[in-house]
């Protein structure tokens, strides 16, 4: 349980030092793959202290509710991102490149699959189900950083600038995925 804790506080705390870190690279940079990141630590943020509380008590209704409250916020990513990165494609928006935000996902793609594998093994150790699914958030963070890294790096690699808005896409696609799984669709 103690070890529970501590996986869900590194993790908060980490993306909580990534918005700060996210918002610095979206104004400079103005790109929609690190907003939706930025929108996607903010999931995560909620994830971990709904974790937290589903931790310091008990039930299933507890767990049903954490449950739900994780799918309400991906749900709303998707929405977010899908517009936004249909919009940015339509008007050819180019957004500028981002050597902080390459750095910040590549370093968060690490730290996010070494948390996933430690709450995907405490979950189970605990046979809590709330735990076992922030683990798989926690892992589609870590892939997200690297579609975003991808995007990032394509773009002042490149040039090929659809590629910011095409990871957009690809965090719409793992978002809608984790609804479906937490509400059974």
């Amino acid at each position: 349980m103690r070890r529970g804790f501590a996986l869900e506080w590194v993790t908060l705390a980490w993306n909580v030092a990534g918005i700060i870190v996210l918002a610095v690279a979206v104004v400079a940079a103005r790109s929609v793959a690190l907003a939706g990141f930025g929108l996607d630590s903010l999931v995560e943020i909620g994830a971990s202290t709904v974790v937290i509380w589903e931790l310091s008590g008990s039930g299933e209704e507890r767990q049903r509710r954490g449950l739900r409250a994780i799918g309400y916020a991906f749900a709303a990513l998707a929405i977010y991102l899908l517009i936004q990165s249909t919009v940015v494609l339509a008007i050819g928006y180019r957004p500028r490149h981002s050597v902080l935000g390459i750095v910040w996902t590549a370093v968060t793609a690490a730290a996010m699959f070494t948390l996933a594998a430690g709450k995907a093994r405490t979950g189970r150790a605990l046979n809590n189900p709330v735990l076992r699914t922030e683990g798989r958030v926690t892992m589609i963070d870590g892939v997200l950083a690297v579609a975003v890294l991808l995007g990032l790096t394509l773009n002042a690699g490149l040039g090929w600038w659809w590629a910011d808005p095409a990871a957009g896409y690809v965090l719409v696609y793992y978002a809608t995925r984790e609804v479906r799984e937490i509400f059974g669709h």
